[in-house]
């Protein structure tokens, strides 16, 4: 009897395994929100621990179970031959995937001043930027003054041209990752500039945003990025 059961259990086993061959079946890459490395109020007075508690349980988790979402559909469509609805869920992989992606990197990017946040880089990174922008403080202006000039919301990134060997700073408009301006651009600091990141506190005043984000900034993270980009 339990020779038997062992057998029938393969048997299904088996069959199940083939059926999910001739069905097009295939488990589904599925994307989880990350834990933050401090605490919600850790950036304060920068950035207040509400702020920091509703963009990430709120509006990044949001982005992680659209983006799940739009990529169980994508598996549906492709399956089914459904051309017009791949191309139909395009805009929301793009807009939710790229929100994941770019917030699982702000996240990063911050570190409270206990840890280090706003100390500037040093070593290779360092000797970049000056070489770039002359100095810590002229990139920190380009910066802000892109992202408080940016219309509607996006990001403002500094970034690695890998082809070039140079940093480059730019802006992208709503989640578009950096990588949509250039395949061999790597994000090196990315701030976003959705008023969902700062309003609570700075109201619509983004330019004081923008002033205060740079002292909990993790230059350490970037100048790791940096080096193994390089």
């Amino acid at each position: 009897m339990a020779i038997r059961s062992v057998a029938s259990r393969k048997t299904l086993a088996g069959l199940k395994e083939t059926s999910s061959r001739l069905l097009g079946l295939r488990s589904i890459q599925t994307f989880t929100l990350p834990d933050l490395p401090y605490d919600y109020s850790a950036l304060e007075p920068a950035i207040s621990g509400e702020i920091m508690q509703i963009h990430h349980q709120k509006h990044h988790q949001a982005y992680v179970t659209n983006y799940n979402n739009a990529l169980e559909q994508l598996d549906q469509a492709v399956n089914k031959g459904d051309a017009s609805g791949v191309v139909k869920l395009q805009s929301a992989i793009k807009f939710n995937g790229g929100g994941h992606v770019n917030h699982s990197i702000f996240w990063k990017n911050l570190a409270p001043v206990k840890e280090g946040g706003g100390e500037p880089p040093k070593g290779a990174l360092g000797y970049a930027i000056d070489t770039h922008f002359g100095s810590l403080e002229g990139l920190v202006k380009k910066m802000s003054a892109e992202g408080a000039a940016l219309q509607g919301s996006g990001w403002v990134w500094l970034g690695l041209d890998k082809e070039l060997k140079k940093l480059v700073v730019d802006t992208t408009a709503n989640q578009d990752p950096l990588v949509t301006k250039g395949g061999s651009l790597v994000p090196l600091v990315g701030i976003d500039v959705w008023e969902h990141a700062y309003y609570l506190q700075y109201k619509n005043v983004r330019p004081e945003y923008l002033k205060n984000v740079w002292k909990v900034v993790n230059w350490k993270y970037a100048s790791e990025v940096y080096k193994e980009c390089k």
